[in-house]
């Protein structure tokens, strides 16, 4: 019971995060989930993310739950000439793959459009996973942790018609891997952030309805 009556005190003290009860709030909160849409970068126009505005969608990473609050994320901001560099990596990467499946002219195009694919994001950021060396978590629920920052930077940049996915092929995972990367970290792929324009038309996403996904135990 004294267990109990400590908990509900604690329940009790006002948070210093405001918050809201408005089911409007609510509404906002329900539609910027709905609404967000993996936005390619073949799709951004060139416009850079006003600085203020970047950190607000990093510091709303680390806001995510993370067991033990071990925090097990760190991220690289990639702009300007990095944006180019990836490119010519991505070119360079997929060079001899696509030499086999196409001919010259094609190839060259190819190699040409993977150059060029980065050049209008905002940015990147490269999503690295940091295993916490002290306290021994399943490797699972550390991943896990870095995927609700990344969800929480997504959903701020689709409150603010900023267009991002998060793309963890192997030419992005590798490339984040280049940089310094701890023995304790993993590269997770690339975030990518860009504007994009007002007259595109972002994809009708359906989801399986609640009946066939959820059972209530009461």
């Amino acid at each position: 019971m004294k267990k109990f009556k400590k908990i509900m005190k604690i329940a009790q003290i006002p948070s210093k995060i405001n918050t809201s009860e408005s089911s409007d709030d609510i509404g906002k909160i329900s539609k910027n989930i709905r609404r967000r849409r993996s936005i390619f970068a073949d799709q951004f126009i060139k416009k850079n993310i006003p600085s203020k505005l970047l950190d607000e969608i990093l510091t709303n990473a680390t806001w995510a739950p993370n067991h033990k609050m071990t925090e097990p994320w760190r991220f690289i901001v990639f702009k300007g000439k990095y944006l180019e560099e990836y490119g010519q990596y991505m070119a360079e990467y997929y060079k001899d793959f696509y030499a086999k499946q196409l001919p010259p002219e094609a190839l060259e195009e190819k190699l040409a459009y993977l150059r060029d694919y980065p050049l209008n994001a905002a940015c990147m950021i490269g999503v690295i996973l940091v295993r916490n060396t002290k306290i021994n978590l399943p490797e699972w629920e550390e991943i896990a942790a870095v995927s609700a920052a990344v969800q929480n930077m997504a959903l701020t940049c689709t409150a603010n018609n900023i267009g991002n996915y998060w793309s963890t092929k192997s030419v992005a995972i590798d490339y984040v891997s280049q940089f310094d990367l701890a023995e304790n970290e993993k590269s997770l792929g690339l975030l990518y952030l860009g504007y994009y324009p007002d007259d595109l038309r972002l994809s009708k996403k359906k989801r399986t309805p609640l009946s066939k996904k959820v059972i209530y135990l009461q």
